[in-house]
């Protein structure tokens, strides 16, 4: 009972949670993104390797923003059984947003290293080409593992249902948080931050104090808080359901 309890605490405060954030991510971020894709689109005559990884982020981050008003719904009202569809495919979306994000910042931090890490071998590994072969990449491995996974764990019924908040005990499994943790944010999390690292180091170590090279380590600074900020809290509120539900799971 007092399991139990403890889950339903914890939903509840990461459900009030996701309310304060999600306002602020949804309206900012809806404009910041669209109006990214229109520069990216309209303006800019030449497809170069950070514009062809800004504009695949942009896309991933409407992914993400396009369910939130659902999300924040579904938060405190139930929906009705015939709107399962609708909610496995919301879920889907939400979910590839978020880890396609994490991944193309990844792709996005690594090429980076190497152009200012590696200058040399750079003319050889970075391309349009190559760039747009990681973020088709990117997508393909988030929408191959992400629909097959939420719809294997979801629970489905005749009854009425909080969408997002529908997952089986076997969601809830060892193995399963495990990989999310290890493969969704820890790897990307190690890489990024050993690139931004090297990356400013080297920066630093060049002894270059022009404008344009304090204006390039601002921006890893910025890109790293904006990769830190909103995916730690999220993956370590999963870690905190994932311990309280698991303690209940045990006690059944």
């Amino acid at each position: 009972m007092t399991s139990n309890c403890s889950f339903e605490a914890v939903d509840h405060l990461m459900r009030y949670l996701e309310l304060v954030i999600y306002v602020p991510i949804f309206l900012f971020g809806l404009i910041l993104n669209v109006v990214a894709l229109l520069v990216f689109c309209l303006f800019l005559r030449k497809w170069t390797e950070s514009t062809i990884y800004m504009t695949s982020l942009a896309l991933m981050d409407l992914l993400l923003l396009f369910p939130l008003p659902f999300k924040m719904h579904a938060t405190n009202h139930l929906w009705p059984a015939n709107l399962q569809p609708l909610c496995s495919v919301l879920e889907s979306l939400y979910f590839v947003g978020i880890y396609g994000s994490i991944y193309t910042i990844m792709c996005i931090a690594v090429d980076r290293w190497v152009a200012i890490c590696h200058p040399f071998k750079a003319k050889q590994l970075r391309s349009p080409a190559a760039a747009l072969g990681a973020c088709v990449g990117v997508w393909v491995l988030v929408l191959s593992v992400i629909s097959p996974t939420i719809h294997r764990f979801r629970e489905g019924g005749p009854t009425d249902f909080h969408c997002f908040h529908m997952f089986s005990e076997k969601g809830w499994s060892p193995p399963v948080i495990v990989c999310l943790q290890v493969f969704g944010f820890l790897v990307p999390v190690v890489v990024v931050v050993y690139c931004s690292v090297k990356t400013i180091w080297t920066l630093k170590k060049s002894g270059q104090h022009s404008p344009q090279s304090q204006a390039c380590v601002k921006i890893i600074y910025s890109s790293l808080s904006a990769f830190l900020v909103p995916f730690t809290p999220s993956h370590l509120g999963i870690l905190l359901q994932f311990l309280v539900s698991d303690t209940a799971i045990r006690h059944k």
